[in-house]
């Protein structure tokens, strides 16, 4: 019986893994992820990474479903290491910042803030939301 499971385990793993080439597999994963099918985009970005390991994206991508599962330590695991490999991505940064005011570390959020302001390009009308979030703290705190 488990001899029999363990065929059908391989087989299914070899099917699989030779249905995609090595460099499909982000794209597969990225179609994935849009159609709202976190699981399977998960193994492909996880897998992804183990045929391209400074595939940026497929971290961020992870990341993405980490915060969807809510899923804090990976999350944030992965935004570590995609700003590794780029340090001036600003979508992770972005995304570092949102964690570091949920765990109300300001000293870490205004250098993460001032690196994005230097790097961002494409999302620099986000730090009016970071701003947003600081100033409703503060207002917390202040009652």
């Amino acid at each position: 019986m488990i001899k029999k499971i363990f065929i059908v385990l391989v087989s299914s793993i070899f099917l699989f893994g030779n249905s995609y080439s090595k460099d499909d597999f982000y794209d597969e994963a990225k179609k994935l992820f849009e159609s709202e099918k976190y699981e399977e985009s998960k193994f492909l970005f996880q897998r992804d990474i183990v045929f391209n390991p400074k595939k940026i994206n497929s971290y961020l991508y992870l990341a993405k479903i980490f915060k969807i599962e809510e899923n804090l330590k990976e999350e944030e695991k992965n935004l570590k290491t995609t700003l590794l490999l780029d340090p001036k991505n600003e979508e992770a940064i972005y995304f570092l910042m949102d964690i570091e005011i949920e765990r109300s570390n300001f000293a870490k959020v205004k250098e993460l803030k001032e690196k994005f302001e230097k790097v961002c390009s494409s999302l620099c009308p986000k730090i009016s939301s970071i701003n947003e979030k600081l100033k409703n703290f503060d207002t917390k705190n202040e009652s």
